[in-house]
This record gives C-alpha cells, structure tokens and sequence, in this order.
C-alpha cells in the first residue's frame, strides 16, 4: 500500500507539548509534540475503546488515562496490562512549515 501524506497544521499550532484532536474519516487521531518531535496515533485505547489522547505521557510513552495501559508513541505497541493489543499509529513529517500525517490509500 502506499502512503499519501495530508497536511494537519502549521508547527507553530502544535507547541512543545501540546496535542491536537483530529478525525481522518470515522477515525480519531491526536497528534503530539513531544519534546519537538510529533507522532501521530489513535485516539482509541485497545482495552475499552476509551479515548486515549488524554493521558499521560513519559518519555515516549502515552499512559491511557482509564485503566493505565502504556503504549509506545513511535510504534504503538502495547507495553503493560490491562490492554493486549497495540495501537495504529501515523508516521509524521515536516515540509516546510507544515506538519503532514502519512495515511494509507
């Protein structure tokens, strides 16, 4: 498959460690910026379906902020308990002054 890349937003409206809300289709995503670098996952945990952009995030990890489960915001793999499955995530880059998400086609 291969990847088509959308503008989401200027990097100036997405400042160190703030998160923006987005829907590609019936999908939420939220995109970060963590320590100047941005990733892009589903706003979905895999555990309850519960939002997952909320919680907590230490180093590159994203804590869901229902039942604790940890993901890993470069690959979106599951990293502790309660969940078992991983997360969809979205490469990221920059172009210009642009930030751009990669989707599938």
């Amino acid at each position: 498959m291969t990847k088509t890349y959308l503008d989401v937003c200027a990097i100036d409206d997405l400042p160190l460690g703030e998160r923006l809300f987005i829907q590609l289709g019936e999908v939420p995503v939220v995109i970060m910026n963590v320590n100047g670098e941005y990733y892009a996952i589903e706003d979905v945990c895999t555990h309850d379906d519960g939002p997952l952009g909320e919680g907590e995030i230490e180093d590159d990890e994203i804590i869901c902020p229902r039942h604790g489960a940890r993901f890993n915001l470069r690959t979106g793999e599951v990293l502790t308990l309660p969940a078992v499955m991983g997360v969809k995530t979205y490469p990221t880059k920059i172009e210009g002054d642009r930030i751009l998400i990669g989707v599938e086609e």
